[in-house]
């Protein structure tokens, strides 16, 4: 227990020198103690937007991969894989294509995309046994094959500017962060984290094997609809802020299992802390390694966890 507690308090105190970080450097240098009007702007309206911002995505990413992972016992489960990621892509796509400029369209539409790709996935991995594990992988391989093929035919209708724009977005892109898109992303991080969270227990069972779980009182059907609906919501509102941002969902809850193990009642949290701290990380050095020019966060967070995930997997 007291090194599950400083693992927590370690996370904490990382994420609040990360986000101190992060708001202080960048292409323009900026002053706390003499402060322009310019600098003022940067700072409040346009770097701690952004900041904020990444840290919500990545403890979305991070605790919807925990939790997909606990109730598939599968640790190659995330929102990618499974094709979460995709559907909220595409449905952001088509806001951006059909619903320009109608407010709310994106979010709304990464959520349904989101939940159709989840429903779908499941609705192919069911078998009369029941839902069956190693199906419910494949079936997200292959919705996320379909919906990429999908998201490049609609991209090559976009004129060069449009398409030039969506392409950045959808390799990961928290430039256009406003406090709007994260109030709404905070929102659904927090609750997600929370519902997710109190379903750790039953996340514990249902790791031994769903039939035990069963025999221990746990709703089985009722547990797995609140997970896959929770990391629908979570990946949809993240994706529509921020595009794809990869590997935090499938690197995260493995490092943090690596620290404190595999009880839910502390992957769950902790994965929402680490994930935080992870993408505003990469988003940092995403936007000073080049600058004046930025690259993808999406890049910088595939260039750190799959390296990292190979570790992991020799290691193991």
């Amino acid at each position: 227990m007291q090194k599950r507690i400083s693992a927590f308090i370690v996370l904490i105190a990382a994420l609040a020198a990360v986000l101190v970080l992060a708001v202080s450097v960048g292409s323009e240098s900026i002053s706390i103690f003499d402060m322009t009007e310019q600098g003022r702007v940067i700072l409040f309206d346009i770097r701690l937007p952004r900041v904020l911002l990444g840290a919500c995505v990545g403890a979305s990413l991070a605790v919807a991969g925990a939790s997909l992972q606990a109730l598939l016992r599968n640790p190659l489960a995330e929102p990618y894989l499974l094709g979460v990621s995709n559907g909220a892509a595409l449905g952001t796509l088509l806001a951006f294509v059909l619903l320009d400029g109608v407010v709310g369209a994106r979010p709304l539409m990464a959520f349904a995309g989101a939940g159709i790709a989840t429903f779908a996935v499941y609705q192919m991995a069911r078998t009369r046994a029941g839902m069956n594990v190693e199906r419910l992988v494949l079936s997200g391989v292959i919705v996320t094959t379909f919906l990429s093929s999908i998201i490049v035919l609609l991209t090559s209708l976009l004129d060069a500017a449009r398409l030039r724009g969506y392409t950045f977005w959808l390799l990961g892109d928290l430039s256009q962060a406003t406090y709007d898109g994260f109030y709404m992303t905070l929102a659904a991080a927090t609750a997600g984290t929370l519902l997710l969270s109190s379903q750790a227990r039953a996340l514990n069972l249902m790791m031994i094997g769903e039939r035990d779980a069963f025999d221990f009182g746990v709703e089985v059907g009722r547990v797995r609809m609140i997970v896959f609906g929770s990391a629908s919501v979570l990946v949809g509102t993240a994706v529509a802020a921020s595009g794809s941002v990869g590997y935090v969902g499938l690197i995260v809850p493995h490092l943090v299992r690596l620290a404190v193990g595999s009880d839910n009642r502390m992957v769950v949290p902790m994965s929402a802390l680490a994930g935080a701290v992870f993408v505003v990380l990469a988003d940092t050095l995403a936007r000073t390694a080049l600058a004046p020019r930025e690259l993808p966060v999406g890049a910088i967070t595939a260039l750190i966890g799959a390296p990292l995930f190979i570790y992991l997997l020799r290691r193991a």
